[in-house]
């Protein structure tokens, strides 16, 4: 899960090497994890964040996403395990969430977000994605403390940007 968001985290401490300022909505980068007993899983990272035409462009596209023919490798009897072969991506969500809210604050952006409407609701994003996932009844899971620690443990290896696993009482 956490590596969707490792090239987020690139692409701002990249551009912040020619201009400091890119980091003022949010000086620090990071990666937060929060399970909530409630029945869903909440990622959050400081990277470079979505504008409207990118979310438009990268999350309702099934070709670029892989997610055709993940779909189709899975229909003829492959197993979950592969997802990574396919760059699913955002996709790849829906294989464990009814539901995911996804909110994102890009430095150029002007506002909105991809379903059209402006999260006035949540915590304001300094700059980064934040995506919470409404976990299916049958994949609670990953909402196990231990289960996130290993899942973290065996894909961030090479993950350079501080992870925070944040376990609500």
């Amino acid at each position: 899960m956490c590596l969707v968001f490792v090239v987020p985290l690139d692409k701002i401490r990249f551009e912040s090497l020619t201009d400091k300022s890119k980091l003022d909505g949010q000086p620090h980068l990071f990666i937060h994890i929060i399970p909530d007993k409630a029945s869903t899983l909440t990622i959050i990272d400081s990277g470079v964040g979505m504008t409207k035409a990118g979310l438009v462009n990268n999350l309702g596209t099934v070709a670029r996403s892989g997610t055709k023919e993940f779909m189709e490798a899975i229909t003829a009897g492959a197993d979950v395990s592969m997802i990574g072969q396919f760059g699913v991506g955002f996709y790849s969500t829906y294989l464990v969430a009814d539901k995911v809210v996804l909110t994102t604050k890009h430095n150029d952006q002007a506002g909105g977000s991809f379903t059209v409407i402006r999260d006035t609701f949540g915590e304001s994003l300094g700059r980064g994605t934040k995506m919470t996932l409404y976990l299916k009844e049958n994949q609670l899971e990953y909402l196990e403390e231990r289960r996130l620690k290993d899942l973290i443990k065996k894909h961030s290896g090479f993950i350079s940007y501080p992870i925070s696993l944040w376990l609500v009482g």
